[in-house]
């Protein structure tokens, strides 16, 4: 079995967990969600000694995806995600990094657009792409069965899910994307939210308050 290493690398003024996530074995992986502080994160890969084949977006917010135009470029590498849902939302990031004190941020268009039922690959490890919207209409979470681990963006959290009090954001969608995609992956499943601590999501089922109401 491949072995899923995580290394968490908080950044932008909002503290997302930016993730270098890869094949313990192979020492490649993949940088998901770089935010902004893009010189942090390639310090990181620098001393991960880990080869980075890829970027992965989750969704097309500011702290999620205001460095990966920068990333991409001094990397070489192309990005994956989120749905092409969100691509509003990636052509408006100057605006929104002007309005969040991150001027550097740029507009970008993934290589690659995710849909429901897609795979990515990041070395031997393999991801299975959920659209999950309600948080942004393009959401998505990549989840690796073989290691029982998702990457959960702003879906759900420890104790709480994502916000939805944005005009294109809905509450009543968010709820249903956790109810029909994301609790059927299993209770024994851990997962990395894009902020505050990993979880389980046996445990929001018997603690997160929103949960506990589907």
């Amino acid at each position: 079995m491949a072995k899923l290493k995580v290394l968490i690398i908080p950044v932008t003024p909002f503290q997302q967990n930016c993730s270098l996530v890869f094949d313990e074995e192979a020492k490649k992986g993949a940088i998901v969600d770089p935010g902004g502080d893009v010189s942090n994160i390639l310090k990181t890969i620098e001393q991960s000694n880990v080869k980075i084949e890829k970027i992965l977006l989750t969704h097309g917010h500011i702290d999620h995806a205001g460095g990966a135009a920068e990333l991409r470029e001094a990397l070489g590498v192309q990005i994956e995600g989120p749905h092409k849902d969100d691509l509003f939302l990636l052509n408006d990031l100057p605006k929104s990094g002007a309005k969040y004190g991150m001027a550097d941020s740029r507009s970008v268009v993934p290589d690659r657009w995710l849909n429901e039922g897609d795979e990515v690959t990041v070395a031997s490890l393999k991801f299975s792409i959920l659209h999950a919207p309600g948080h942004s209409p393009g959401s998505v979470v990549l989840f690796n069965d073989e290691n029982r681990f998702a990457l959960m963006g702003d879906v759900l959290f420890q104790g709480s899910v994502g916000r939805t009090d944005f005009p294109y954001g809905s509450h009543d969608t968010l709820m249903a994307s956790i109810k029909e995609k994301v609790l059927p992956l299993g209770d024994d499943v851990a997962f990395l939210p894009g902020h505050g601590r990993a979880s389980q999501i046996g445990i929001e089922r018997k603690t997160n308050p929103f949960i506990q109401r589907l």
